[in-house]
């Protein structure tokens, strides 16, 4: 699944390669995306390549190459480059689900089958940083059998595949399902999706320090994020946590 600016930066880069023959420069991504730094067009652009649409040239400069187009956007520019990868599956998201296949150790003592109790289907929203922040998840990939009593009350929920291993020592471990009841208000130690500077997403403990922000992993690995409090958006609170066997 791509995220609009990562659409928006894909179809730019192929734009200028079809006119130019080379890809634009770092200023140009950033002008045409509107974006404040480089630093978020380098995230766009490993992002891209993680999910197989890109690949970055060693030894050469301003050297990318596409390597597939979303078949939506290659629709619209009519120009698919028929080199779909296989786990793609024609999606037009360019997302599919993994097959996580689990460290075969014992389920925790408060687990529950699913089948075993009142289950409810809640969407998957791709995929949440445990880790360096990835790009903001904003639709739907599939959906995922939820038991009912995992709920927080009557309010809106939606599900996250976890990236990454920051939140290891709070029992979240990459591959996971979280369960995230929406809300925009987080109390102290609350872990929650975090939206910074409005195109990263990311999976943390948070603090509010004044009118500062701390998102802090559950990793000694990882540093705690310190921000200033409009450059952080709340955009839920775990609830709960699905893990594969």
């Amino acid at each position: 699944m791509l995220t609009k600016k990562q659409l928006d930066l894909l179809g730019f880069i192929h734009k200028r390669l079809q006119r130019d023959g080379v890809p634009p420069s770092f200023d140009e991504m950033k002008d045409a995306l509107d974006l404040r730094s480089k630093s978020g067009i380098h995230r766009l652009i490993t992002a891209l390549e993680e999910r197989g649409f890109i690949r970055r040239l060693p030894h050469r400069a301003r050297a990318l190459e596409i390597i597939k187009l979303p078949d939506a956007l290659a629709r619209e520019l009519g120009a698919y480059s028929g080199k779909q990868a296989p786990d793609s599956a024609g999606s037009a998201s360019g997302f599919s689900p993994r097959v996580i296949q689990g460290d075969k150790t014992a389920p925790p003592a408060a687990a529950m089958p699913v089948e075993a109790v009142h289950a409810i289907e809640l969407p998957v929203m791709g995929r949440i940083a445990a880790g360096t922040p990835i790009e903001a998840i904003s639709e739907a990939s599939h959906s995922v059998a939820v038991p009912g009593q995992m709920l927080d009350g009557a309010g809106n929920h939606y599900a996250l595949e976890v990236k990454g291993d920051s939140m290891i020592n709070a029992g979240i471990n990459d591959g996971d399902i979280v369960v995230i009841r929406e809300g925009t208000q987080a109390d102290n130690g609350d872990i929650v999706v975090a939206l910074v500077e409005g195109y990263e997403a990311t999976l943390k403990k948070f603090y509010r320090r004044g009118n500062m922000i701390a998102l802090e992993a559950a990793n000694p690995a990882y540093e705690t994020r310190v921000l200033p409090e409009g450059q952080v958006k709340v955009q839920g609170r775990l609830v709960g946590l699905i893990r594969s066997y």
